[in-house]
């Protein structure tokens, strides 16, 4: 190679390397994806497919599959105080997530799971109202069948086959034509069922296996007594306790962002601000209401966990673009910066922006950084929770120093935020960026060891993340939660709140990814009434020409459908999503969700340290494992019953 073409090498890998100092590209990743670490000794239900492995099972009968989901409703629920994320019901509902954040809910969220997990699964399924009381059917060789996710009951027949809820209805006001005195008798009905006396009530309920021999359920809140009020009520009444699904565990790690999940908490709860406190939120795992839960392979200590989300971002190296949502007119340390990250041309501002998703809700969060500011310049904080449709200034700082500010009032029940720094002025910039958050999750799902071997399996993958457009349908609820229309949507012809159709009608979503999108997943609880009626989906990605690709059709009083768009042109990162509706009788949407799955840009795979913390008689114990590939496992070994303490995973790159 002559000299003249050596030189003209040299000035083309050095231009590469100035541009990848530029826009952050590089060898090692910034984000790792779906970050997951099992237990052999809990099944895996961060998401509806993941759900499905742990249960359904090839060659299952329709009644052998409806057990299953039900047993995993009552595996990883509790009946309790329920969970207000004020989305627009009167709880939190979709299977997944009550597992995975909160691990509690009431009847109606058991009957919302029911309905979901039979329908992902093929079944038919409806909801069904009795007295006091919410629960569910799946359907199954042409008949209905009750299964009570949130009392833990099913109540079989002569031939073995699952009664429905119009069945038990016949039977016991059957039961109460030839006993009048106990109906609507609270008292007398609890002496009645002692000593297994339930046994000589109504013949549907006498096979069951949930009572026990007085006739108490299995979390004791509930007994045969309550059983014969709650279904002493007329037949047919049918609900839609319906959810918009699509919630999944997707935990991401950036170079120094850290994930702690405790089995343990200290006090914090979705519900603080508004009273309501779970009673099982300092309960015992095998303790009062939840006596039942080592029977259905339970080893966490209690239920209700906190933990921490911590980002450290890398400003020095300049790893953290590889990190961030937006990096544009910064200079890092390493690239001859004073400061660690500061303004690189002072003619025009320097932007760095943060986003910050996590796979559980936000109770808590601080912001901290250190501020270095030129001459006559300054630092603008604002702050998004809609995907940055719209920022709220935190500070404008026009002087060096440490800063702090409390994000907690605005992170409160969120799964997602950013953040964004404006750097004006010459040398203006950064010493250190901490974003702190607590959290709230269940620790039921937590891969928890047991006393023996224990397999521990790590995996990530595939390098996506997540952009979501979920809130309240009611623009009332703006004080509470981000509703609906905080997305910027083009609404024509809808009514709120729920987006009721008069006519006909349309909502049009814009949005927008870092990357190019893999796939919408959309979740929607829906009302169409007349058969003639539908929601047609659509997309568009000029925001002008609509392409329809799904239609939701009726007639039903009420109904939730999910499902996957997965048709989305290469290199897409902004689409429009419409709902467009017709109505002849009532057509409208409860809830909604979508979650566009992305290709992160600078995803990939690095090592990610696994730390666990357990106490065996009392001594503490610690386990500490780098997964050096995207799949792999090894074992933990106890010598006693171990009692959980926590699970960290951070970079080990």
């Amino acid at each position: 190679m002559t000299r003249r073409w050596t030189g003209l090498w040299a000035v083309l890998l050095l231009a590469a390397f100035a541009l990848r100092a530029e826009d952050g590209a590089g060898e090692k990743p910034g984000v790792v994806s779906y970050v997951k670490v099992l237990s052999d000794k809990v099944p895996d239900v961060s998401s509806l497919e993941a759900w499905k492995k742990s249960f359904i099972k090839d060659g299952m009968s329709g009644q052998d599959k409806a057990v299953a989901i039900w047993k995993s409703i009552a595996t990883f629920q509790h009946q309790e105080v329920p969970p207000e994320e004020h989305l627009g019901n009167d709880t939190t509902l979709g299977p997944i997530k009550i597992f995975n954040v909160y691990g509690y809910a009431m009847c109606n969220s058991a009957s919302s799971d029911l309905e979901c997990l039979g329908r992902f699964t093929g079944m038919q399924a409806r909801g069904r109202i009795i007295s006091h009381h919410s629960v569910a059917e799946l359907n199954w060789d042409g008949d209905w069948h009750l299964l009570d996710g949130s009392l833990i009951c099913y109540f079989p027949k002569a031939d073995g086959k699952i009664a429905s809820v119009n069945e038990i209805i016949d039977d016991v006001a059957a039961w109460f034509e030839k006993n009048p005195d106990y109906r609507n008798q609270n008292d007398k009905l609890m002496k009645y069922m002692r000593g297994e006396g339930w046994k000589k009530g109504p013949e549907i309920l006498a096979r069951t296996i949930a009572y026990d021999q007085n006739g108490w359920l299995p979390a004791a809140t509930h007994g045969w007594y309550s059983t014969m009020q709650e279904y002493d009520v007329k037949k047919d009444q049918v609900y839609e306790y319906g959810c918009a699904a699509g919630y999944q565990v997707n935990i991401q790690l950036r170079k120094g962002e850290k994930l702690t999940r405790n089995w343990f908490n200290k006090g914090l709860h979705v519900n603080l601000k508004v009273g309501g406190a779970p009673g099982c939120l300092n309960q015992e795992i095998g303790k009062d209401n939840l006596r039942y839960s080592p029977g259905l392979g339970d080893l966490a200590p209690g239920r209700i966990g906190n933990g921490t989300l911590e980002y450290t971002v890398p400003l020095a190296t300049g790893e953290f673009r590889r990190g961030a949502l937006a990096a544009e007119n910064l200079q890092s340390k390493s690239e001859g910066a004073q400061a660690a990250v500061q303004v690189k041309d002072a003619a025009k501002p320097g932007v760095l922006v943060v986003r910050m998703p996590s796979s559980y809700v936000y109770v808590g969060g601080k912001l901290e950084f250190d501020a270095v500011t030129g001459k006559d310049g300054a630092i603008v904080v604002s702050f998004s929770d809609n995907n940055g449709t719209s920022w709220k200034e935190l500070a404008n700082v026009g002087s060096s120093g440490a800063q702090s500010i409390d994000l907690t009032e605005r992170v409160w029940r969120r799964y997602v935020y950013q953040v964004r720094f404006e750097l004006k002025g010459a040398g203006t910039g950064l010493n250190r960026l901490v974003l702190n958050n607590d959290l709230q999750h269940s620790q039921r799902p937590l891969p928890a060891l047991g006393e023996g071997s224990n397999t521990i399996a790590f995996s990530s993958g595939p390098a996506e993340g997540t952009m979501t457009i979920e809130g309240a349908c009611d623009p009332e609820m703006k004080a509470k939660q981000v509703t609906l229309y905080d997305y910027n949507p083009k609404v024509e012809g809808l009514k709120p709140p729920g987006f009721w159709v008069e006519g006909s009608g349309q909502v049009t979503f814009p949005l927008e990814t870092p990357g190019a999108i893999a796939r919408l997943r959309i979740g929607v609880h829906y009302r169409i009434r007349d058969a003639l009626d539908q929601w047609d989906v659509q997309l568009s990605y000029d925001g002008e020409k609509f392409e329809s690709a799904h239609a939701i059709k009726g007639p039903t009083a009420g109904e939730s459908t999910y499902f996957t768009l997965d048709k989305i042109n290469p290199g897409t990162k902004k689409i429009w999503v419409r709902f467009a509706g017709t109505s002849r009788n009532a057509t409208g949407m409860l809830s909604l969700r979508i979650d566009a799955d992305y290709k992160e840009p600078f995803g990939g795979f690095a090592p990610v340290k696994v730390t666990y913390r357990w106490e065996e008689n009392g001594q503490a114990k610690e386990d500490v494992h780098v997964a050096k590939k995207a799949e792999e496992s090894w074992s933990i070994n106890c010598g006693a019953k171990p009692k959980m303490k926590s699970i960290v995973l951070e970079r080990a790159d």
